[in-house]
């Protein structure tokens, strides 16, 4: 198998082969590749079989309903991504998005647990004012974050707010204060010494991630006790209405995952920092009108809830 740098045919290489290439990487799918590309699933084929002569390798293989890729397919993915990605930023700039007729698709980064409260509401308002936008929502590790954004593999992301690198930029999307969700079995009022004496529901969906409830309690010395945790709110007020369990949690949070549930939201016993989530997006898309317009919209959206 001839290496990278050997490869006497690369300058005869459509480019559009290296977007073919991209697209069924991301999509693990030559159905989905096509829709995506808007291109026939037979197109699809033959550019991959053109791309796979020139590269000496069958760059993807068949797995279950979809395609994997090979090795060589894994380690090219990056730098074709990169390549691209700079390519777009640097002609997309000269170009003003028209959300009602430009077809574009955005890779939104939010945190697993957060999706089903956050993505509804950005999803029902894009639909509306962009009708050929399409929004792939991912989970990406805080680590990782970086480089992803700057790759353009994710165009924004939404996260706690937090020091990031000069070569993130970002703004604060949202502000929330803590409550508590009780259920059927407790009754009364919530005290700071029923509130530490009771059990908890925790949500979190790292192994092992501490909740930014417990970080801010740790601050002021007290330690919760947690019964059960779970990945997602809508699970864990589903937990709560079953029992006499607590969930903390954003006002904001609480009030559209209780819908149909009819548990109580009772105020925050103790004194805790307001939760801030930001949007964040790589220095170099800045200016690029795409992803300005996404970015307005997203504000926009969260100063009217």
């Amino acid at each position: 198998m001839n290496s990278p740098h050997e490869w006497s045919g690369l300058s005869r290489l459509d480019l559009n082969l290296f977007r073919v290439f991209e697209v069924v990487y991301q999509e693990r799918n030559l159905t989905r590749a096509a829709s995506v590309l808007h291109l026939s699933q037979s197109a699809i084929s033959h550019a991959l079989a053109r791309l796979r002569a020139q590269l000496d390798d069958p760059l993807f293989v068949r797995e279950g309903y979809g395609v994997a890729p090979t090795p060589l397919a894994k380690q090219l993915a990056p730098g074709i991504q990169d390549a691209l990605s700079g390519l777009r930023r640097s002609l997309n700039p000269a170009q003003a998005f028209d959300p009602l007729r430009d077809r574009r698709r955005f890779t939104l980064n939010m945190p697993e647990q957060l999706e089903p409260v956050i993505l509804p509401l950005i999803l029902a308002h894009l639909n509306r004012v962009a009708p050929h936008l399409e929004v792939r929502s991912t989970s990406v590790h805080w680590a990782d974050l970086k480089l992803e954004m700057i790759a353009g593999r994710i165009d924004l992301a939404i996260e706690l707010s937090r020091l990031t690198d000069p070569q993130l930029q970002q703004q604060l999307l949202l502000q929330d204060s803590f409550c508590v969700m009780a259920g059927p079995g407790f009754s009364g009022e919530l005290t700071v010494e029923r509130y530490l004496a009771a059990e908890h529901v925790a949500v979190t969906s790292r192994r092992r991630g501490i909740c930014v409830e417990d970080l801010a309690l740790g601050h002021l010395g007290v330690v919760r006790r947690i019964r059960q945790h779970c990945q997602h709110f809508l699970t864990a007020a589903q937990l709560v209405a079953q029992g006499d369990g607590l969930l903390t949690l954003t006002r904001n949070n609480a009030q559209l995952i209780n819908a149909g549930l009819g548990n109580r939201i009772l105020d925050m016993p103790l004194t805790l920092p307001e939760v801030c989530l930001n949007l964040y997006w790589s220095k170099q898309v800045q200016n690029e009108s795409a992803n300005r317009w996404l970015r307005e919209q997203l504000l926009e959206l969260a100063g009217r809830s």
